[in-house]
């Protein structure tokens, strides 16, 4: 592996980085402080981020996005992700790149709108009693001539509220496994609109203010057979294809705000003095901002392993397991030892250091706990040899 930049990947870096500084960290206080965002400011940072060429850079050319490879991509979203979530997510968006396994029509009607910056997606996958065990989920189609009716509950699902519509997936079925019964899932494109399909407003998060999450009900909600995405009854591998990447990107962004931490820690040990001296030429410190690099340099490596073997088509759920993991459980080290470094001023929100602590925590939840990605890694091992 060679570990040097290209020179377009210093480019983006250099792009998003001061996109980042100059555009949104002078809002992140507003957000924090109101926990919510001004579509006024979205409209304005949404055509900036389309000028610098960084508005949904994810995608392929031929959709209208960056075409940036996966290491590429990596080093912009940790960057992007060094600010307020709400902001860098909403103002320079990243559509799902599920939507590539549409159809064409579907492309057109959903795809190129959020390319456009005029609408958003979100994925509801989550129910009160299906987490993690994405096969118990309750809610259900069932087809009615060539129609599909849905019914049921979705929760926590992030920015439903501004999203056009919603990419459902449902229980359409079961089918007898050696384990037992399983359920099969199909995904359903549902727009915001549709009779018997509301969005309700979700819960108050800790983490990430201003970027909100939703309850979706479905009530009788008749959907024609074209709304359906990729294959019937096929929806958990659509899912499985398209969105393991994803916990590659919570580990580029939890990196961007860990690097963010250690920043003010470094500094703020350089300039404090207690007892004549710098805080940082004590070992209690300094042995923290040692660990504190050391971790986040391990944490780094995996993901961008892990993004330089997808490119290669050789990357394995472990992988993006592992650098999930790593990064999420670092974020939450490092931010915890920034704060103690700083003593009291660390919580106060004059800094951004309270709140990268808080959003740690949902980082070791979302896009598949941590517990997950240890039965992911485990799994691997153990079927090496036969368990």
């Amino acid at each position: 592996m060679n570990f040097d930049l290209s020179e377009e990947q210093r480019a983006v870096v250099e792009t998003t980085r001061a996109f980042v500084e100059n555009e949104l960290f002078p809002h992140e206080m507003e957000v924090e402080r109101g926990g919510r965002l001004d579509m006024d400011l979205v409209r304005d940072l949404q055509r900036k981020a389309m000028a610098a060429g960084l508005y949904a850079a994810n995608m392929p050319e031929e959709v209208g996005g960056a075409g940036l490879d996966t290491l590429t991509w990596l080093l912009y979203e940790k960057e992007l992700g060094r600010a307020n979530y709400a902001l860098h997510w909403t103002c320079v968006a990243r559509p799902s790149n599920i939507l590539l396994a549409g159809t064409e029509e579907q492309k057109e009607k959903y795809l190129r709108p959020c390319m456009r910056g005029e609408t958003w997606d979100c994925l509801a996958m989550t129910e009160p009693e299906a987490g993690s065990d994405l096969r118990g989920m309750k809610a259900t189609a069932r087809q009615d001539g060539t129609d599909w009716v849905l019914n049921g509950t979705k929760h926590f699902i992030s920015h439903a509220d501004i999203a056009g519509f919603a990419i459902v997936f449902m229980a359409t079925g079961e089918e007898d496994t050696p384990r037992g019964k399983r359920k099969k899932i199909t995904a359903f494109f549902v727009d915001k609109g549709t009779p018997g399909f509301t969005v309700r407003d979700g819960y108050r998060n800790v983490s990430h203010r201003g970027y909100t999450n939703s309850v979706l009900e479905f009530d009788d909600c008749r959907l024609p057979s074209s709304q359906v995405l990729g294959e019937v009854h096929k929806g958990f591998e659509v899912a499985n294809s398209w969105l393991g990447a994803t916990r590659l990107q919570v580990a580029a962004t939890c990196l961007g705000r860990a690097e963010r931490a250690l920043a003010h820690a470094v500094d703020y040990a350089a300039q404090r003095r207690q007892f004549g001296q710098q805080i940082g030429k004590f070992q209690g410190v300094s042995f923290k901002l040692a660990d504190m690099a050391m971790e986040l340099k391990a944490a780094e490596l995996l993901t961008m392993e892990a993004g330089w073997k997808y490119d290669a088509g050789t990357v394995m759920d472990e992988d993006m397991a592992m650098a999930k993991l790593k990064a999420t459980e670092v974020l939450a080290f490092v931010a915890d030892e920034a704060i103690q470094i700083h003593g009291g001023i660390g919580l106060m929100d004059e800094l951004p250091l309270e709140r990268i602590w808080r959003d740690a925590r949902v980082e070791r939840i979302w896009e598949g706990t941590s517990e997950i990605q240890r039965h992911i890694i485990s799994r691997a091992l153990l079927r090496a040899v036969g368990g």
